[in-house]
């Protein structure tokens, strides 16, 4: 297409977040087929998009213009109040950059926007605006920059007088923006424009701020807007853009100023004037600082290299020396030294700070300078691990090393980088959130109205698959392909959510990536203030930052590490010279311990189906554990079966050709790493590591050209090594399925070491490690209910926690594990440390009074107290809960008034008023009150604990819960659609209403194992049944199983509160006799059988059951004589006859003597 005499210079993608609907790449792609020679891309007060706009233009042969819609403050921009009618005192300003200087000037605005202005948006003011206007073109905007703004409001002299003043700053790169959307105050505001235009001379350019891509596209836009704004479509107030506010053509721009016809060619003056080639791939790497006996990175790292190899080895072959030094040579020549310099400081200040280091992540543990540096613990060569998949002498690429440490001392170590190389040139990473195909399904359904019922079906039938787009469903889910083409809301709903799907939602700070530069990060990257904690970014995400060439380094918290570092200290107590990297690693109770799927707790190895994989594949070395942490993952895992019934000799071992043999031979015949693609290559086609790296990588993105040519040289090769060309033909086919999802086996086998490391304690030292796992998960309240259950599994008591036993944490006791007081909800460390001391000082605690006068008042408010008490931390004083509770009040200001005094010198030797003669002056009787009931009780204990101690509101219930229900364990492995009666503890409602007002609910189920499962009362349900699932409620449920998100919930028909239950659905009480076990003669125990029955009458049947070797069996029902189902009943006849012979049914039993009320009275 000729090129076209009008470029868009104002225009939003998604990166205006909720605000733009056009992806990158389609601006550009749309722009290029308008015949337009450039194109601007103009976000809200940011650059998000900068990079990813400039290479999309350039790939479509277009000239990418930088810019920005700017909020300019309309006083300073540390100014935080409403100016000129906006509450967040501010107007838009277009900025372009025209040249390189542009750009970096443009950066440090967009920096300083978030970094000093931010107030409802990052504002800039016009004092920023003179010291980084150079190299930037002005644009004065939408109906929201300050001159139309002026012009609307305080007239054309103020307007005059802000042009003036942006000419001053911008001098001929100053433009007054004319638009026309049809928007009503633009008809005022253009008058005004045209006005400044003619009277000062002011140059105009007509724009269309575009926020979609095509006029079809303005109906999901408008949801979009929606979405944003909580609003619904069918909400006349809402925010709604014009229709006009898409990408047009250059014949339509010039149609709509036909009478203005420089506007549009000023455009390209524009246009022409900017000029930017931004370079990637260079480097900019921080300086390392080496000691000054060194002349060069180079020699210092070579150094370091071989001290630690010195360390590591107590043997040193020439194979292991060989191999260090063809790293060596490759990294030096790669000009990498630094990088590694650096890495190595941080894991160095680490481990001299006694922060623990994860043995490796990723591909670096395959680098034996790594582990001789020491910065990774897992050793390549007793792995056969490689180092050309970490770093490819035959490709240059940055190397990549991800460090763990231990998560609650990884902000030491980010604070440690920061002060080495200066707050200005250090940050972590932006990320950014997309709408997926069900989330986007799900918002765009409740803007336009529908019901969530409805919405949540549609959305269940995208297929819970990774990468699944709404598009790729619609292809395969028959239903999905006839909504699509509908005319109802339906099809709106499909169509609006394929428009807006993948679409940026959200920013957000990355978990784990730092930027490190060699300067202020500003010369190099815009920076980004997190709104809510208010934490720096940039405003490129990770692989960008890379892009332009700066060093990214993941700083990954693993919690697992804390834990252990937790259990080492516990067990150090008692076995003071215990060192956990001396630990065997051929433990007989470690591999006992995952030959039994007994690893909960465990790093990685704790999900149902891999405790079942691993009870069946028994493994007895560490590469088993390797090879399965490296096959659990969705592909591989369909290998495991056949993985296992090799290793157990089920399935015969088979090799394609000898010469694979040595490389699948410690995974029983089967390809489950990268690293053994890579071996086959080299070994049996005759690539070098470094081809074959190649080959590994070109598998993966699987671009057909270089496949083919990849699959010619490996078949040429395997030939070439005496490798008939069938058996090669159908190597390269299995390797390609494979290379898809293969994964790393340095990777999985620095991981397989922490979860031995894990298994080692749990299986030799497991009262510490069980306490050690309930500390570091002690705020998290679904772990702690899994943890506990295993405890109690392991038969691990843990016990409530005690003012005169408990200490910080969680710690091994006599008989159990004893609660930790700083796990307590409101009970701060501080304050536990104080307790502790005051204990230490003056021996255990006697009573309320005692505790009160004794603490350090200033740390142990009345909040800790209560919090205590609540928790049955102070039930070993006298007194129960309530009455401590009632009493907290007298006892603190007993306490104050006694420490007051003593620090006034006001106390005699005895703790009496020296003056006046008030002897006893702590004693203290607690106040008369009820105690709380039994549910008011446990709430408290739950709330604070995070479970429950003393007992638990299901307790009452066992036995009608094993009748009746399933457990909630179970409700997963329902089919879809299939009937279910369940029950358990309400623990969570969330209620909400339909587009008819109709009130329904999601409620959250607990059982006394910690197990949930999820219920929704529909409005139908939620009206007959809606006053049963209060938090709190212990229920029975009836429904059936319905999966959404590749999770199972129940839809409910019927709800009965758990107490009613057994009237309600029991209908006989049974007992068995046996004559010979009997142990009283049968009339003494018939009498107390009736009496008892007699003294629980309701209108259950009850029935006897007698068995005798030399009587017949015989089943008797009584006629007149009902009973109740209760405890007390079950109980008493449990007392009689034994608990194993009584028995609740749902229903009666024919009986075969019946109306035996003759053979009650005879006995």
């Amino acid at each position: 297409m000729a090129s076209a005499e009008f470029v868009h210079l104002h225009g939003h993608s998604e990166y205006s977040l909720l605000d733009g609907g056009c992806r990158v790449k389609e601006m550009a792609e749309n722009a290029a087929e308008l015949g337009m020679t450039a194109m601007a891309v103009t976000d809200h007060g940011n650059l998000f998009g900068a990079i990813e706009h400039y290479k999309a233009c350039k790939s479509v042969g277009i000239k990418p213009i930088i810019g920005c819609e700017a909020y300019v403050a309309i006083e300073s921009r540390h100014a935080r109040k409403s100016v000129r009618g906006l509450s967040h005192g501010s107007n838009h300003l277009v900025l372009l950059a025209k040249n390189e200087m542009g750009y970096r000037n443009l950066t440090k605005l967009v920096s300083l926007g978030y970094q000093e202005g931010f107030y409802y948006f990052p504002r800039i003011d016009k004092e920023l605006l003179r010291k980084y206007g150079e190299g930037l073109i002005c644009l004065s905007a939408c109906v929201a920059g300050e001159i139309s703004h002026l012009i609307r409001g305080e007239g054309l002299d103020e307007a005059e007088k802000a042009v003036h003043e942006y000419m001053e700053i911008f001098g001929d790169d100053y433009y007054l923006e004319i638009q026309r959307h049809g928007i009503e105050i633009e008809a005022k505001v253009n008058e005004g424009l045209l006005h400044l235009h003619k009277k000062i001379g002011v140059p105009l350019v007509a724009t269309n701020d575009f926020h979609f891509l095509s006029s079809d596209d303005h109906a999901a836009h408008d949801a979009l807007i929606c979405i944003q704004t909580g609003k619904d479509i069918s909400d006349e107030n809402r925010m709604c853009y014009p229709e006009g506010l898409y990408m047009k053509s250059p014949e339509e721009m010039q149609d709509l100023f036909h009478d203005l016809p420089d506007s549009i060619v000023r455009t390209l003056e524009i246009a022409e004037k900017c000029d930017i080639e931004l370079e990637f791939g260079k480097m900019h790497l921080p300086n390392f600082p080496i000691p000054e006996s060194y002349q060069t990175s180079e020699k210092y790292l070579i150094d370091l290299a071989h001290v630690g190899l010195e360390k590591r080895y107590e043997k040193i072959d020439h194979t292991v020396r060989d191999r260090l030094d063809f790293e060596l040579e490759v990294i030096t020549k790669m000009g990498f030294a630094g990088y590694f310099l650096i890495v190595w400081d941080v894991v160095n200040y680490a481990r001299q700070n006694q922060i623990s280091v994860g043995p490796g992540r990723g591909s670096a543990a395959g680098s034996l300078v790594s582990y001789c540096l020491g910065v990774t613990d897992t050793d390549p060569i007793k792995y056969d691990l490689l180092f050309e998949r970490f770093l490819n002498p035959e490709r240059v690429s940055m190397p990549d090393i991800d460090i763990d440490f231990a998560d609650v001392d990884r902000d030491k170590v980010l604070s440690y980088v920061v002060e080495k190389y200066g707050e200005n040139r250090v940050s972590q990473v932006i990320t950014f959130g997309t709408m997926g195909a069900k989330a986007v399904v799900r918002d765009v359904g409740r803007v336009i109205g529908m019901p969530y019922g409805e919405v949540d079906r549609i959305a269940k039938l995208i297929p819970a698959e990774l990468k699944m787009t709404i598009d790729k469903a619609v292809q395969r889910v028959p239903e999905l392909e006839e909504m699509s083409i509908a005319s109802d809301e339906r099809g709106r709903l499909i169509d609006y959510s394929r428009r807006l799907e993948g679409l940026a939602r959200h920013a957000s700070v990355h978990a784990c990536a730092v930027i490190i530069a060699p300067s202020d990060l500003t010369d190099f990257v815009p920076l980004y203030r997190a709104p809510k904690d208010g934490r720096i970014t940039t405003q490129f995400d990770g692989p960008t930052c890379e892009e332009v060439g700066l060093l990214k380094m993941d700083f990954l918290g693993l919690k697992e590490l804390s834990l252990m570092d937790e259990a080492v200290r516990l067990i150090k107590l008692h076995t003071p010279d215990f060192e956990l990297n001396e630990i065997s690693w051929d433990d007989e109770a470690t591999f006992e311990l995952f030959g039994t799927g007994q690893t909960i707790g465990v790093f990685q190895f704790e999900s149902p189906p891999m405790r079942d994989y691993l009870s069946k594949l028994r493994p007895d070395n560490l590469e088993d554990i390797i090879a399965m942490n490296a096959l659990y993952r969705p592909g591989p895992m369909e290998n495991i079966p056949m993985f296992i019934g090799r290793k157990q000799g089920q399935i015969d071992v088979v090799y394609e050709h000898p010469l694979l043999e040595p490389i699948l031979k410690s995974t029983y015949g089967i390809m489950v790493y990268q690293e053994q693609v890579m071996r086959i290559a080299r070994d049996v086609a005759g690539f070098s590591l470094g081809q074959a790296d190649i080959l590994r990588k070109a598998m993966g993105k699987k671009v057909p050209e270089e496949m083919e040519k990849i699959k010619k040289d490996f078949i040429s090769g395997c030939v070439t090594n005496d490798v008939e060309g069938k058996i090669a033909m159908k190597l390269f086919a299995d390797i390609e399925v494979f290379a898809g999802y293969a994964f790393n086996k340095s990777h999985a086998a620095s991981y397989s070491e922490v979860a031995y490391k894990n298994a080692y304690l749990k299986a030799n030292y497991p009262e510490e490690y069980m306490a050690a796992s309930l500390t570091n998960d002690r705020n998290n309240t679904d772990r702690l209910t899994i943890l506990l259950d295993d405890c109690r599994r392991m038969e691990i008591s843990v016990l409530p926690p005690d003012i005169n036993e408990s200490i910080l944490y969680f710690t091994p006791a006599e008989s159990g594990i004893r609660y930790g007081m700083a796990a307590i909800k409101n009970v701060g460390e501080g304050a536990v440390e104080s307790i502790i001391k005051a204990r230490s000082d003056g021996g255990s605690f006697k009573d309320l009074a005692d505790f009160c006068t004794r603490i350090d008042l200033k740390l142990v408010n009345r909040r800790v107290v209560e919090s205590l008490i609540s928790a049955g931390a102070l039930d070993a004083f006298p007194g129960y809960r309530a009455q401590k509770m009632e009493g907290v009040d007298k006892a603190l200001k007993i306490a104050q008034n006694a420490q007051d005094a003593k620090a006034k010198g006001q106390l005699g030797l005895f703790g009496e008023f020296e003056d006046s003669g008030v002897n006893n002056f702590f004693e203290f009787d607690l106040p008369e009150v009820e105690e709380w009931d039994e549910r008011e009780k446990l709430s408290r204990e739950r709330e604070l604990l995070g479970f429950y101690v003393s007992s638990h509101p299901l307790k009452p219930y066992e036995r009608d819960l094993k009748i009746f229900a399933k457990p909630l364990s179970e409700v997963e492995e329902q089919p879809d659609g299939s009937s279910i009666c369940t029950g358990g503890l309400v623990v969570q409602q969330t209620k909400r209403f339909d587009k008819r007002g109709n009130a329904f609910a999601f409620v959250t189920l607990e059982d006394m194992r910690g197990d949930k499962a999820d219920i929704a009362l529909w409005s139908e349900a939620f009206s007959q049944f809606g006053s049963h699932v209060e938090e709190g409620s212990v229920v029975l449920v009836e429904g059936r199983v319905s999966e959404r998100n590749g999770r199972k919930s129940i839809h409910v028909k019927s709800v009965t509160p758990l107490e009613a239950v057994r009237e309600q659905k029991i209908k006989a009480v049974n007992v068995k006799l046996v004559y010979e076990d009997l142990k009283k003669p049968l009339d003494e125990l018939i009498d107390d059988i009736k009496n008892l029955c007699l003294s629980c009458a309701g209108n259950g049947e009850f029935i006897i059951k007698i068995e005798g070797e030399n009587r017949p069996d015989a089943l008797i029902r009584s006629k007149s004589l009902k009973v109740k189902p209760s405890d007390e009943l079950i109980e008493g006849l449990g007392v009689l006859v034994g608990v194993e012979n009584v028995w609740l049914s749902r229903q009666v039993p024919p009986p075969e003597i019946d109306g035996g009320d003759q053979w009650w009275m005879d006995g």
